[in-house]
């Protein structure tokens, strides 16, 4: 089997109700680069790539595209090694690295579709054929109503029955975060998880400041406090907190994670598959977290695609640390409205109840859509 073609679908999807986060973007469209890759035998897979979807389509075509045309699909991390060492010059991380995610990820769903197996079957196999889930949300939208809307919204998850939630901070006022988490925590309760994501928006000092002063409303985790190029101000925070610490997804590849989990600058990595290098370069990177006793909960934002990915991915790690009664890692369900993750696949990934199914069909075990990738395809 050889690779005859790869083809970038730009699509993209406008948000009724604008949000934002402590990086101050105001989200008004969603959009992706979607990764078609066809082979001569007939069997196509499909990979998504993390970041700007234009940009990431121009990677794959100007760079990437002609060194795999021709190639056998199951030399999959022969094609990684080579793409890598091509843009290595100048593509160490960031979008050249998510571009590469996404076509590593579109092989892995041809070799499953060319052996009738999910992918988790051909990466270890399953330790668990459901995933709890946890919804990603509580965005800033109504400024002049930021904690009751954060309550409504957390409560309306819990109603769903999820049981862990994941809330934006990082207004620029540590006193209004900490009255907004203590407000969500009190509406639902002691039983259900709560984690806070701070976007890198404050300095090591305010992030232990905060941290601590959190500490007592039994956060999950901290995720992403401070910049993430500051390796050493994570191992400040990390060592100053009993609480977790959480980052990664702005990272790339196993030499960019080697000395977060080495030195356990963070108590938990969340690679993306769609960003990091893949469904290849995250396995190596769970295996070394797991070396080191660091948790690995991948992190996930994009289409339908990037979410089975991930929920193939997840499916086949293992508990951290192994224990009687273990707490698997969970899966990030961002519940910002995304008609690209919820309409794109013909039998789309949902949630009963907080768990979500991990998908036993061939490759990804989803079929796209190709309707709605036609509709919302502007490239």
């Amino acid at each position: 089997m050889k690779i005859t073609d790869i083809t970038c679908h730009v699509l993209q999807s406008k948000v009724e109700q604008p949000f934002t986060s402590a990086r101050g973007w105001l989200y008004t469209t969603r959009a992706s680069c979607i990764v078609e890759i066809t082979t001569d035998a007939g069997i196509t897979g499909w990979g998504e790539c993390y970041g700007p979807a234009a940009v990431n389509k121009t990677i794959i075509e100007t760079q990437y595209r002609n060194r795999v045309i021709g190639r056998d699909p199951f030399d999959v991390e022969v094609v990684w090694e080579d793409l890598y060492n091509r843009i290595k010059d100048y593509g160490l991380t960031g979008m050249t690295i998510a571009a590469l995610s996404g076509i590593d990820i579109a092989l892995w769903d041809i070799i499953g579709r060319a052996v009738n197996k999910p992918i988790h079957k051909l990466i270890g196999g399953a330790h668990r054929s459901e995933v709890q889930a946890y919804a990603t949300g509580l965005y800033f939208i109504d400024m002049d109503r930021l904690v009751e809307e954060a309550v409504e919204e957390a409560e309306d998850y819990a109603a769903q029955g999820f049981r862990a939630i994941k809330m934006k901070i990082g207004l620029g006022d540590p006193k209004l975060d900490l009255r907004r988490v203590a407000a969500v925590r009190k509406a639902i309760g002691p039983d259900i998880k709560l984690a806070v994501d701070a976007n890198h928006c404050f300095t090591v000092p305010q992030a232990i400041r905060l941290g601590r002063a959190m500490e007592e409303l039994d956060l999950l985790w901290f995720e992403e406090p401070i910049s993430p190029e500051d390796h050493d101000g994570y191992v400040e925070v990390t060592r100053a907190l009993d609480m977790a610490v959480a980052g990664g997804e702005n990272d790339f590849t196993r030499w960019g994670f080697r000395d977060v989990i080495a030195r356990k600058a963070m108590d938990i990595v969340q690679p993306d598959v769609c960003a990091a290098g893949g469904i290849s370069e995250c396995r190596k990177i769970a295996a070394m977290a797991s070396a080191h006793g660091v948790e690995c909960v991948p992190h996930a934002w994009g289409s339908a695609i990037g979410l089975a990915a991930t929920v193939q991915f997840l499916a086949a790690l293992p508990d951290t640390p192994p224990s009687f009664r273990p707490m698997p890692p969970m899966l990030e369900f961002e519940q910002t409205p995304n008609p690209l993750r919820d309409h794109l696949a013909k039998d789309p990934i949902v949630q009963q109840r907080g768990i979500v199914r991990v998908p036993d069909g061939p490759g990804l075990g989803i079929e796209v859509d190709r309707a709605v990738l036609a509709q919302y395809k502007v490239a």
